[in-house]
Formats: structure tokens, C-alpha cells, sequence
């Protein structure tokens, strides 16, 4: 039974490389995805946020104070 055709070692790694180029290809869109994914999920964290702060009826300066204040609490707390 013939095997058909053998492969060159030339097209061989011509295969490897398409396959690299590919697979990199494949590795830069997952990644794209993914920072994306980062977004929307960092942007539906601020909303949380920001609906918590408009339901306290609180600005974003205050807020802010608040937590800068609970921060150098905390700092004094650890020193």
C-alpha cells in the first residue's frame, strides 16, 4: 500500500511556521478578547460604585475625602 507523498524537511518547517504564525495570531486575539473582558468587567464595577454613591446621595469629592481618610487610618493603624 503506498504512503503517498513524504514531506521535505523544507516543508516541513514551512509547516511548523505557518503553524507558529497561526497559533500567534490565535494568542494576540485571545488576548485582545481578554483585555475586553478586563474592561467590562472593571466597568460594571464602577457603576456598582457609582450607584452606591448616587444612592447615598454623596459626591464623588466627598467619597473620595472618606476614603482618603479611611486610608490614613489605616496607614496609622499598620505604623
Amino acid at each position: 500500500m503506498a504512503r503517498g507523498h513524504k514531506k521535505t524537511l523544507e516543508e516541513k518547517i514551512t509547516a511548523k511556521q505557518e503553524l507558529i504564525e497561526a497559533l500567534t495570531t490565535r494568542i494576540e486575539s485571545e488576548k485582545r478578547e481578554l483585555e475586553e473582558l478586563f474592561q467590562e468587567k472593571r466597568l460594571k464595577e464602577l457603576e456598582m460604585v457609582n450607584d452606591l454613591i448616587s444612592d447615598a446621595g454623596l459626591s464623588t469629592d466627598e467619597v473620595a475625602e472618606m476614603l482618603q481618610q479611611y486610608i490614613d487610618s489605616r496607614m496609622a493603624d499598620v505604623s
